[in-house]
C-alpha cells in the first residue's frame, strides 16, 4: 500500500511540474524617458542612457541564464514612448513582471544624496516620495491629448494623487516581495547606499496587471554617483544587483507553481518568522474571518491546512466585494496593517492544487499558503 501511494505521488509531482512549465515566464524591461523625453539631465550625464544601459544588461543576464524566461523591452533605443503604451506592453504580453529602470535627482544642482531605491506603487507617505512620482509623472506632458489619456490627472497637482489611496493593487505583496530581493542586493551586491523600499503614485505602474516596482539607481546631480552610473561597469554592477533580486524572486515563484518543489514538502515544525517580503506573518490569536472557514478547528487541528493566497488590500473588504471577482467564501488574516486573502481550505495537496488552477484563472499570481493551528507558516 505504502509503494502505491508513492507512485501516486510520485505521478502527481511529475503531472505539476510538467503543468507548471508549460508556458514561459516573461518579465517587461521598462528603461524610463527616451527620445525626446531626457529625463534628468545634469551636464553631459543623461538620464535616458543610463537607464537604456542598465535595462539592456539586466535583460542580457536573465536571457543568457533563464531559457526558460522571455525579456521583452519597452524600448531598446533612444525613442520616446509614452507612459500609458509601456504598461500597453506589459498587459499584452501577460507579463509575469514588470521592472521600470529610472535615475534619480533632487531640484539642486547638485547634492550629496546618493543611494539606489525601489518603489511600489501606492500613496507616497512623504513629501519627498511624492516629489519623485511628479518628476517620472511629468513626462506626460510630452504626450497629445495627455488630460484625455490619463482622465485628467495633474502630475504637478498633490490632489491628484488622492487616487493612489484607495487603489487596491492584487500584486502588492509580490511586488513588494521582489522590491525587498532587488533593495537589498543592491547593498550586497552593488554595493551601494541603502535607500529601502517606498511607495508612490507611479502613472507607469498604476494599469500594469502584474506584479511591478520602479527603480531608483542613483542621483544624477551627484557628481561621483553619475560618474558610476554613467559608466559601462557601474551599469553592469547596478544590473547584476536587480539581476539577482530577480533570480530570488523567479525561485519562489517556481517553487510556488511546483517546477522545483511542491509546498508541503519542507518541514512542517518551522514557526512563524520574516517572510521572503520582509514582514512578519501574524501569530497568536486566530486570524481569520471564523464564519467563512471550510473545515473547523476540530478537523484542523494539529494539522498542515493548505490555502491559495490571491489578493492583498491595505484595507478590509466587504464578503461580497467585487475584487473578489466571484470567488466565494474567502478568508483573510492580517499581516501588520495589510490584509491578506485566501480561498479554500483543505488538508490534501492535491485537492488544494485542484482549487489552485481554478484560481489562476481569475488571479494569475495566486499561490499556496500553509497553516497550522491557525498561523501562516512556512
Amino acid at each position: 500500500m505504502r509503494k502505491i501511494s508513492g507512485l501516486i505521488f510520485c505521478l502527481f509531482l511529475s503531472w505539476g511540474i510538467s503543468n507548471a512549465s508549460g508556458s514561459k515566464f516573461i518579465v517587461v524591461i521598462d528603461a524610463g524617458h527616451g527620445g525626446k523625453d531626457g529625463g534628468a539631465v545634469r551636464g553631459i550625464y543623461k538620464e535616458k542612457e543610463i537607464n537604456l544601459g542598465v535595462a539592456l544588461a539586466l535583460g542580457q543576464l536573465i536571457e543568457r541564464n533563464h531559457k526558460d524566461v522571455n525579456v521583452i523591452y519597452t524600448r531598446k533605443t533612444d525613442v520616446f514612448i509614452a507612459l500609458d503604451r509601456r504598461a500597453e506592453i506589459a498587459n499584452k504580453a501577460k507579463a509575469n513582471l514588470f521592472i521600470s529602470i529610472h535615475t534619480n535627482s533632487t531640484s539642486a544642482k547638485t547634492t550629496n544624496v546618493s543611494g539606489a531605491d525601489t518603489y511600489i506603487l501606492g500613496l507616497a507617505r512623504s513629501e519627498e516620495h511624492l516629489e519623485v512620482a511628479k518628476r517620472e509623472n511629468s513626462v506626460i506632458l510630452l504626450e497629445d491629448d495627455y488630460t484625455t489619456k490619463y482622465e485628467g490627472f495633474d502630475p504637478g497637482s498633490p490632489e491628484s494623487y488622492i487616487i493612489f489611496e484607495f487603489m487596491t493593487n492584487t500584486f502588492m505583496e509580490q511586488s513588494l516581495q521582489l522590491a525587498n530581493f532587488v533593495q537589498n542586493d543592491f547593498k550586497t551586491v552593488a554595493k551601494r547606499p541603502d535607500r529601502g523600499v517606498r511607495q508612490a503614485g507611479f502613472l507607469v505602474l498604476r494599469k500594469t496587471s502584474m506584479p511591478s516596482i520602479l527603480i531608483e539607481l542613483g542621483f544624477i546631480n551627484n557628481q561621483s554617483e553619475a560618474s558610476f552610473l554613467s559608466a559601462k561597469s557601474g551599469q553592469q554592477s547596478m544590473a547584476s544587483a536587480i539581476y539577482s533580486g530577480f533570480k530570488r524572486y523567479k525561485r519562489e515563484f517556481d517553487k510556488k507553481q511546483g517546477k522545483f518543489a511542491i509546498a508541503g514538502n519542507e518541514d512542517d515544525s518551522s514557526s512563524d518568522t520574516k517572510d521572503t517580503a520582509g514582514v512578519e506573518t501574524t501569530s497568536g490569536k486566530q486570524p481569520v474571518n471564523n464564519t467563512t472557514q471550510e473545515l473547523t478547528k476540530t478537523d484542523l487541528a494539529g494539522k498542515i491546512e493548505y490555502r491559495v493566497q490571491f489578493l492583498i488590500s491595505m484595507k478590509k473588504l466587504p464578503g461580497n466585494s467585487p475584487s473578489f471577482k466571484g470567488l466565494s467564501p474567502v478568508t483573510f488574516y492580517k499581516d501588520k496593517e495589510v490584509y491578506k486573502y485566501t480561498y479554500g481550505s483543505t488538508t490534501s495537496l492535491k485537492e488544494i492544487v485542484d482549487i489552485q488552477h481554478r484560481v489562476n484563472a481569475k488571479f494569475k499570481d495566486a499561490f499556496i499558503v500553509k497553516f497550522k493551528d491557525g498561523k501562516r507558516i512556512k
